[in-house]
């Protein structure tokens, strides 16, 4: 990763000419840590990146679980004119429902039990700065209305307060969901879509800028082998070519942990490539009995499949072995679990919904994190319904 100094400050008492030129040299150069990548989609991010960050308007960023927006949202800032100011992150979809106005407004002492003093939520703790609302396809319904206001009017009441307060702050949301289905499914609020989707910047995934991971790899290889004080790992000419044609589900989050996977089971190392690979192609791992140029590892010790216990010829006094899991990650376990419920079902999701024992709703955020590729084969993308005045 690059960094690009800022240009010194010029005095105020230069010459214009010689003012006008620093500023423009300013200009032609990001005042931010460049990010990662060389493909022509991150090229053409940071461009839109640097075009957006000096009009503080409100921003909203789509990709994929994994694909890096909160440091898209991270370099807006980085590279604006509130970057000397605090950048607040709020997870939407961790918001606790009783005390969601309170966290993102804050609340006067003594306004509900447990408040034994003032708070100023993440808006006022914000002042002049960012707040980034992470995962706003999540937020709850009753809030909405709520932060369509603070875009309107640039104030928040705290909860327990007569009077509302002025906040200045530049807005930044993120989603993996299409916001337009969430409209039509009236889960989203539409004026509140409109207001956050001033500027729409789109994060593309992993698999659409193959041409990157070799430098990440590189990037997240040095920086694990110098935290765990081992030698660093280079993967061959073949390894590196499998490894980008990989359809990384998880995109650079999944990546990250691959490579960290890597160091941590050293002894192990072909079995966590035969993990990763398990699902490519016709579902079998692959052997590997070499992983790369710094290490040599022990062969590849095949997991076995996830099979029920056969307990009609057990004896009775012997209790049924458990069945072994096909891998030891939760997210890929939730991954798998998701496609092969859809798979028994035909794709019927409240079929899938029961096989899971989760809520529809649930199973509709589990199919569009697991299975965004199920989405696109089917070409389910609803218009935006006219809403009429209630």
């Amino acid at each position: 990763m690059e960094s690009l100094a800022a240009t010194p400050p010029y005095p105020d008492n230069a010459p214009e000419s010689l003012a006008s030129a620093r500023r423009k040299a300013a200009n032609r150069q990001p005042r931010w840590l460049r990010l990662a990548g060389n493909s022509p989609a991150m090229r053409q991010l940071e461009s839109a990146i640097q075009r957006v960050a000096d009009f503080e308007c409100p921003v909203l960023i789509t990709g994929e679980t994994g694909c890096g927006k909160e440091e898209v949202a991270r370099a807006i800032h980085a590279a604006g004119p509130r970057r000397d100011k605090p950048f607040v992150a709020v997870n939407c979809g961790g918001l606790v429902a009783t005390l969601a106005e309170s966290q993102f407004f804050g609340h006067e002492k003594g306004a509900f039990t447990g408040a034994t003093g003032p708070s100023l939520g993440a808006f006022r703790a914000a002042a002049g700065g960012v707040v980034f609302l992470d995962e706003i396809g999540e937020m709850p319904l009753d809030m909405q209305p709520k932060l369509l206001r603070v875009l309107q009017r640039g104030e928040v009441t705290p909860v327990g307060a007569t009077a509302a307060h002025p906040v200045d702050v530049q807005i930044i949301a993120a989603t993996n969901r299409d916001l337009e289905v969430e409209i039509d499914e009236r889960r989203f609020r539409e004026d509140l879509f409109y207001r956050l989707n001033t500027i729409h910047l789109t994060v593309p995934p992993l698999r659409a800028r193959a041409e990157d991971i070799p430098e990440f790899i590189e990037h997240f290889s040095a920086h694990f082998a110098r935290h765990y004080g081992r030698q660093q790992w280079r993967p061959d000419g073949n390894l590196l070519a499998r490894l980008q044609a990989f359809h990384w589900p998880g995109n650079v989050r999944q990546l990250v942990q691959f490579v960290q996977r890597l160091y941590v089971f050293e002894d192990r190392a072909p079995a966590v490539l035969n993990d990763l690979f398990r699902n490519e192609g016709n579902g079998e791992p692959s052997p590997f009995e070499d992983i790369g140029q710094a290490r040599h590892a022990e062969p590849a010790v095949a997991v076995p499949p996830v099979a029920t216990a056969d307990v009609s010829s057990s004896p009775a006094t012997e209790p049924a072995a458990e069945p072994q899991v096909p891998v030891f990650n939760l997210a890929e376990l939730r991954r798998l679990a998701v496609r092969q419920a859809l798979a028994a079902v035909d794709g019927h999701r409240g079929k899938a919904a029961a096989l899971l024992g989760v809520s529809a709703g649930t199973m509709t955020r589990l199919a569009d994190e697991c299975c965004p590729e199920i989405e696109q084969r089917t070409g389910r993308r609803r218009g935006v319904k006219p809403r009429h005045p209630r």
